[in-house]
């Protein structure tokens, strides 16, 4: 059976559901990107996986995002520099499984993908 990460925030209610979705499975990777961090690489893969860009993995609600990006032209890579440097930014929970991604939103979504 192939492994399942989830790219996980604890204190975020959707990620915990969907953390729980996967309870029960022996191959499960719980990343905690807040604590851990994510590197520019892995960010990119996980986009790759995703099939979108960095704008479209943004939470647009974080004082980050305000702080640090509204109104601003970026290009994708500063977008990702700036997701690296300010983890709050990542959209969560994010369910990888081989070479393909989902963010969990609404966490029901995962028990389809991890079929």
């Amino acid at each position: 059976m192939s492994k399942i990460t989830i790219i996980h925030n604890p204190r975020c209610s959707k990620s915990r559901e969907a953390l729980s979705l996967l309870e029960g499975k022996d191959n499960v990777e719980v990343v905690e990107y807040l604590k851990d961090g994510l590197t520019t690489e892995q960010l990119k893969e996980i986009l790759k996986k995703l099939n979108i860009s960095a704008f479209d993995l943004l939470r647009k609600g974080e004082n980050d995002y305000k702080e640090q990006i509204k109104g601003k032209e970026l290009t994708e890579d500063e977008v990702v520099d700036l997701m690296v440097q300010y983890p709050k930014l990542i959209e969560r929970p994010i369910i990888i499984q081989n070479d393909k991604a989902i963010i969990g939103r609404p966490p029901s979504l995962v028990v389809d993908f991890v079929k």
